[in-house]
């Protein structure tokens, strides 16, 4: 299966080569955090009347799913 570029990929790559070492990992954590808030949004709309405990618990099995098992 081949992965189709979209035209602003190239303009994506150069804009992150030109960020510092230390902006491009403040964005690192900036994604993963939105990343976080939005599955976790997604999950309180799929399950409204969980608790907070078990939406986390929801949250951690899923993400336990979704780990990478080869190391």
């Amino acid at each position: 299966m081949s992965i189709k570029k979209r035209p602003n990929h190239a303009l994506y790559i150069r804009t992150l080569r030109r960020m510092s070492s230390e902006t491009r990992l403040m964005k690192a954590f900036e994604l993963t955090e939105f990343s976080r808030q939005l599955f976790l949004r997604g999950l309180r709309r799929r399950y409204p009347d969980l608790s907070d405990g078990e939406l986390n618990k929801v949250y951690l099995e899923r993400l336990a799913t979704c780990h990478n098992r080869n190391y």
